[in-house]
């Protein structure tokens, strides 16, 4: 990599799906295949079409790596890819005009907050997540479910101190506290919990989540299950995950039904989330019962990986899953976006990503570099009239400086926000963009090399 560290100068691959083998694709909702039987290759896109084709395969790592194309009726994603969060149905501080062009492929938005608020009816009124936020690309919601146990049940603060790392995972009195605060709101069922808004009850189950979801209309959505911590104890590891199969399967059926009842909405992927904890065996069995499901010729589009995951262990956990995962289906790791977690994501099989981070951080002024994330009100940067990154494409630093963007974190300015923003989510989609192009060219170990060399040094 070049001192100015060109990875982060634009776009890093071709928009061309050219390279890519063809295969039959996942199974529509109503059992007819990809919708392109004819042509064993991806349906053209339209409301319809659904499908997944691997791209270059990584031979580095664990073998699992590969690049690839989701072709959804909104658009096509180039895996891999970072997908930016769009929490409340926006990315704090940007307008998706911004998002577009600063190279997002697609948007993560979140079932529970939109549900409380402005509440998924009117989503569904207004078209529909993207229509409603005027994002013209592929959508993603996720199911809640961490929503719910973390903020609905008053789980926070042992997942504040797991992921944290202030929380011991083998006090015994943690583990229970994290059990105790799973048993007081899930049964076979579904999970009640407080509004983290006015305190008001609710309920969910994989019936309401599937119903949500289906209004929002995103173009993938995720089954509704279990979040479990690594505090919780093996034998409530086994007993949730058995849960989350048996809501996997009732949001497959209630998938269908509601596809077929909206017959004149585009196609919404489904895709399954593979839980375990930090154990190989239910990883692995998760994997495999998720990857066979098939309820009434429904089976999942693709899959999410779930849960916390130790970041010692994340590639290693990754992998379990994706040895166990179908090659012609996508996955997508929940809630990562520190670029060594990326390298190894991708060596193990992901393909897909999303997480709060890169705009969260940004709003407390941190900034992504190339040599590592720093703080811009520190004050050697008053007088620095130089762009945040030297080189970088971003529209940030082609039109402001670190002195500028101090001032108005100094100031106060509502703008700060939005162009620090800009610039990590920039930062984050561009670096996952060049794994993507140095795994199509051939480098990919050079360049992982050069990335983290430089980024940890």
């Amino acid at each position: 990599m070049s001192t100015d560290a060109t990875w982060l100068a634009g776009p890093a691959s071709p928009s061309s799906t050219a390279a890519l083998p063809t295969h039959t694709g996942p199974r529509r909702a109503d059992g007819g295949g990809t919708g392109n039987e004819g042509d064993p290759g991806l349906p053209e896109p339209g409301p319809r079409a659904v499908g997944f084709a691997v791209g270059t395969r990584l031979d580095h790592g664990a073998g699992l790596g590969r690049t690839g194309l989701i072709r959804t009726p909104h658009g096509d994603i180039r895996t891999p890819a970072f997908i930016p969060v769009g929490t409340k149905a926006d990315v704090k501080g940007l307008v998706p005009e911004m998002l577009r062009d600063l190279g997002a492929q697609a948007v993560l938005a979140n079932a529970y907050h939109l549900y409380l608020q402005p509440g998924a009816d009117l989503v569904d009124e207004a078209g529909g997540l993207g229509r409603f936020m005027n994002w013209p690309g592929p959508t993603y919601t996720d199911s809640g479910g961490f929503q719910v146990l973390s903020l609905g049940a008053g789980f926070k603060k042992v997942l504040s101190e797991e992921f944290s790392g202030t929380g011991d995972t083998t006090d015994p009195r943690l583990r229970m506290q994290a059990v105790k605060a799973s048993r007081a709101v899930v049964d076979e069922d579904g999970v009640d919990f407080h509004s983290h808004i006015d305190g008001t009850v609710h309920r969910f189950t994989p019936e309401v989540s599937m119903g949500i979801q289906h209004q929002l209309g995103s173009d993938i959505m995720f089954a509704f299950d279990e979040l479990t911590s690594l505090l919780h104890p093996r034998d409530y590891q086994e007993e949730s995950l058995a849960r989350t199969h048996a809501w996997a399967a009732r949001c497959l059926a209630e998938h269908r039904r509601l596809t077929e009842a909206r017959p004149s909405h585009p196609y919404q992927q489904l895709w399954g989330v593979v839980q375990g904890a930090q154990y190989e065996d239910l990883r692995r069995e998760a994997a495999r019962t998720l990857a066979d499901m098939e309820v009434e010729g429904q089976r999942f589009d693709g899959f999410g990986v779930g849960g916390a995951l130790e970041k010692e262990n994340l590639g290693r956990i990754v992998s379990w899953v994706c040895e166990e995962l179908p090659e012609d289906r996508p996955r997508h790791l929940l809630g990562i976006s520190e670029p060594d977690d990326f390298f190894a994501a991708v060596e193990a099989g992901a393909d897909t990503f999303d997480c709060v981070t890169p705009s969260r951080v940004a709003r407390n002024a941190a900034i992504y570099g190339p040599d590592g994330r720093f703080n811009i009100t520190n004050a050697r940067f008053r007088r620095d009239l130089t762009a945040l990154v030297e080189g970088c494409g971003c529209y940030t630093c082609t039109h402001y400086t670190r002195a500028y963007v101090r001032h108005l974190f100094k100031a106060k300015e509502i703008l700060a926000a939005t162009l620090a923003t800009i610039h990590n989510e920039w930062f984050t989609v561009h670096l996952v963009d060049g794994i993507r192009a140095s795994i199509e060219q051939g480098t990919y170990p050079s360049f992982k090399a050069d990335v983290l060399g430089r980024f940890y040094a």
